[in-house]
């Protein structure tokens, strides 16, 4: 199958400073809007942030790796260099980590860089990166 941009609708209470969260903070190219809603190309996949001035952040959290895990949360992988650049960018502004870059599942399958933070809406967001992308859906450490 080839591989197809996604698209995600999410709620943000406030298209301001979701614009400047994803396209200043982020690097998302900006794309289309209206008073209601923006999309931001996000990696290449379209994602937009629909105006709910009601929205609130979900709570819900799970064990993963010795870290609790909000649920939902979307994010993309990254390559390394700019999963690198972008949690620079992240602690440069100032935004605070729900979960500290760092290697999860060290030395097992799946050996991945993650973190996770929230947009100005509590969205939760999770950027990761492998050193060998064949991990990424791989169960087994030697299966690549």
């Amino acid at each position: 199958m080839t591989l197809r941009p996604f698209h995600l609708a999410f709620p943000v209470h406030d298209l301001a400073a979701a614009r400047a969260f994803y396209r200043d903070i982020l690097g998302c190219r900006e794309g289309r809007s209206s008073d209601t809603w923006i999309d931001f190309d996000f990696g290449g996949h379209q994602i937009v942030a629909h105006l709910d001035p009601a929205a609130r952040a979900v709570t819900v959290e799970n064990a993963v790796d010795g870290h609790d895990v909000p649920v939902p949360h979307f994010g993309i992988v990254l390559t390394m260099p700019d999963w690198q650049a972008l949690a620079e960018r992240v602690r440069a502004a100032g935004i605070v980590f729900g979960i500290a870059p760092h290697v999860r599942f060290e030395g097992q399958a799946g050996e991945q860089a993650t973190m996770f933070f929230r947009d100005p809406s509590g969205n939760a967001l999770e950027f990761k990166a492998f050193a060998d992308d064949r991990m990424l859906f791989e169960t087994e450490r030697n299966a690549a």
